[in-house]
């Protein structure tokens, strides 16, 4: 979701949960629920539309009784709920106002429970203890068209975003648990460890976005996940493990999640049980009891043959041991840690010196600032494999249990907010072919950058299509303009000015661009390297000339008062004018709506082949300066068994287009002043309101 789209998405949602605070006597905790409530209602009524016209497409038909009905399987198949018709979306904000809302919502939550055993108890009721009209506007609210076509983990992104919320009116009754970690994030879990098999496990699963996201890895591989894997997670309050428990209903998954909390508990007992472990734990958590008999006899703190318990008071330490111990002799797992652990010193550094010799760490990822909804410091992303010695030795890898794989990507991001970044997808694809590389698999690097090429190369066809309409429309609006100018001039003297200002120099030079772009793109086997050079130099000099166009027009309007001309009426030039902004827009894209153009994307496919390429140029792994290096466990011991990246792939003296893209961060500019901006309005508002209180 692009940030535009993600702030919108977010003032509508926080309004809906002011509509409950100041409309209501309940406390932060109380309406937290039936917020959330009526998302699940949202998100899995979205999910219902979009499999429904999937599956109509191909119901069989009958001679005499046509196509058979929808049923409940149908859905199930797509890892998609089915919802009875009083329990959908569309019913309840339609219904008359002499119905009683609350008690038709309450009707649709135990309607979706009866079809699902797993939700028994889980959703909220009690909806009638809110005003009918609070309520209907709280739906009205739900179904903007923000959200009716809001994609990806939507429930789970918006359920952190509200517990976050909730936390600041009342941080003693709703703790947030989990950081947000973006989308990104995840595919990167799934992609690396690729949980295909067996059981899934998150031991601090939040709202279950990683099972939500093996589900669509798994179906994006062609498999069904109930066939597939059992999904597991364990959650410390009542309130979350429910939220997890409607988050897998709503992409049809089923999973076991039992509430507990980890520190303490191990509710499934699948200590060396699991295939595969996915997490993303609270960082630097302290006041765990390590005096507990729980604790300090726990086998999943076991490295070494003793139980490690780290000294000072953080409970990091508890996490990377927990995943490693949880894993089979065959098992992966991937998770996200604080920076600061990577080169932890004192107990914790020996517990670290311990699971290198282990051979399980796999891949050592560092990510960048701002990457967390709620939090903006760096972080790593860490990644086990316990079996990788075994495949190594059979498919000749590099990957040998003696290597891990240093990858430094804090450079790697694009900007969503102007205090949220994340991964576009190119970029994520173009991690993952590096860890391929790594352990021996080309083909995903080979299929990428094809992909990536004729991407470009299609996207260069519909650029030279939309540059040569541009080019006639421009043509066709500077004669009718200029004719009119021309006649207009001899009868006005004073109008030569309006005359003057539509001879541009730099016209014929902007149309030798254009046809040398089009020619460029139209050949048998087009250079894209050419191609992205020439998008990228027609764009600014292109815009320009059709803004100085569109100035004069526009000055010369007024100055003569030209809308009460006859001649100037009967040139319909409104319709021409809107073709051709139309055309440059198609080109140039929307920057109101965060929309690239052709000749961006063009340019774009072209570098992220090229950021592939240039790196790895013979088609294999080879360590990059400031990138990636592959270091053995001798290595690491020489710098005290530090497990931060930075510290091994030096630095990047490249420059690379992409980090000196003046445009690019140019709008990264603009995000953060918009960010400062809002700040600025927010605190000026807390000011006055503080000032109201003072009797002065």
């Amino acid at each position: 979701m692009q940030g535009k789209q993600l702030r919108k998405l977010e003032t509508e949602l926080w309004r809906a949960a002011d509509q409950l605070r100041a409309n209501s006597k309940l406390t932060a905790s109380e309406y937290s629920m039936p917020v959330l409530g009526l998302i699940f209602l949202r998100h899995a009524y979205n999910r219902f539309q979009k499999i429904k016209v999937e599956v109509e497409k191909d119901l069989p038909t009958h001679p005499q009784r046509g196509k058979r009905p929808l049923n409940k399987k149908d859905f199930e198949e797509k890892n998609a709920m089915f919802l009875p018709e009083t329990a959908q979306f569309d019913y309840l904000v339609n219904l008359p106002e002499s119905v009683d809302i609350g008690e038709a919502i309450d009707n649709a939550m135990k309607l979706i429970e009866d079809e699902y055993d797993n939700l028994k108890g889980v959703l909220p009721r009690n909806f009638s203890i809110f005003s009918k009209d609070l309520l209907r506007e709280l739906l009205r609210i739900f179904n903007k068209e923000v959200l009716q076509k809001a994609e990806g983990d939507l429930f789970g992104k918006i359920y952190e975003f509200f517990l976050n919320k909730f936390s600041e009116v009342s941080e003693k009754e709703i703790e947030q648990v989990e950081l947000y970690v973006p989308e990104c994030i995840l595919r990167l879990y799934v992609e690396v460890i690729e949980p295909n098999h067996g059981i899934v496990f998150d031991p601090i699963c939040g709202s279950a976005r990683t099972l939500v996201e093996t589900g669509k890895y798994l179906i994006n591989e062609g498999l069904q996940s109930a066939e597939k894997v059992t999904f597991y997670g364990q959650e410390k309050t009542d309130t979350n493990t429910k939220l997890a428990k409607m988050n897998l209903a709503v992409h049809g998954l089923e999973g076991n999640i039992q509430e507990g909390n980890t520190f303490y508990e191990d509710k499934h007992d699948l200590v060396h049980e699991c295939d595969f472990v996915m997490a993303n734990p609270p960082f630097n958590v302290d006041g765990v009891d390590k005096a507990k008999d729980a604790v300090k006899k726990d086998p999943r703190l076991v490295l070494g043959g003793q139980v490690n318990l780290p000294k000072n008071d953080n409970a990091n330490y508890l996490w990377i041991q927990y995943f490693y111990n949880y894993l089979k002799p065959t098992g992966r797992a991937g998770f996200v840690m604080a920076s600061s652990a990577s080169d932890a010193g004192h107990s914790e550094k020996d517990i670290r010196e311990k699971l290198v010799k282990t051979g399980a760490v796999d891949v050592m990822m560092a990510i960048g600032n701002n990457f967390f909804y709620t939090r903006s410091l760096p972080c790593t992303l860490w990644f086990y494999d316990r079996a990788k010695a075994v495949r190594a030795s059979l498919v000749g890898a590099h990957n040998t249990g003696d290597k891990v794989l240093m990858l430094d990507a804090r450079k790697i991001y694009r900007k969503v907010t102007s205090k949220v970044n994340d991964f576009s997808p190119e970029q994520l694809q173009n991690l993952i072919c590096i860890v391929n590389l790594y352990r021996g698999n080309a083909q995903k690097f080979e299929s990428t950058v094809k992909s990536y090429l004729q991407t470009s190369a299609d996207l260069a066809k519909e650029t030279a299509e939309a540059t040569t309409a541009l080019q006639q429309q421009l043509q066709k609006v500077f004669k009718t303009v200029s004719d009119f100018a021309t006649k207009y001039a001899k009868e006005n003297k004073e109008a030569k000015a309006f005359v003057d200002a539509l001879i541009i120099e730099e016209t014929a030079s902007i149309y030798e661009q254009q046809n040398a772009l089009v020619r460029a793109a139209l050949v048998a086997a087009p250079d894209l390297e050419s191609i992205a050079h020439l998008c990228k130099a027609l764009r600014k000099p292109q815009d320009k000339l059709i803004k100085q166009l569109l100035d004069a027009i526009s000055t010369a309007s007024k100055e003569y008062q030209l809308s009460k001309n006859k001649d100037w009426k009967e040139l319909n030039l409104k319709e021409q004018l809107d073709q051709l902004k139309a055309l440059q827009q198609q080109l140039s894209g929307n920057p109101n709506e965060e929309e690239p153009g052709l000749l961006h994307e063009t340019d774009y496919y072209w570098k992220q082949a090229h950021w592939l390429t240039s790196r790895f140029p013979a088609g294999v792994y080879a360590d990059v300066e400031g990138l990636c290096k592959v270091v053995t466990q001798a290595d690491i011991a020489t710098k005290d068994y530090s497990l931060s990246p930075g510290r091994y792939v030096g630095v990047d003296t490249r420059t690379d287009d992409d980090e000196a893209d003046y445009e690019e961060r140019l709008r990264e500019i603009h995000l953060e002043l918009d960010g400062l901006n809002e700040e600025a309005i927010a605190l000026a508002k807390t000011i006055s309101e503080n000032f109201k209180g003072f009797d002065i």
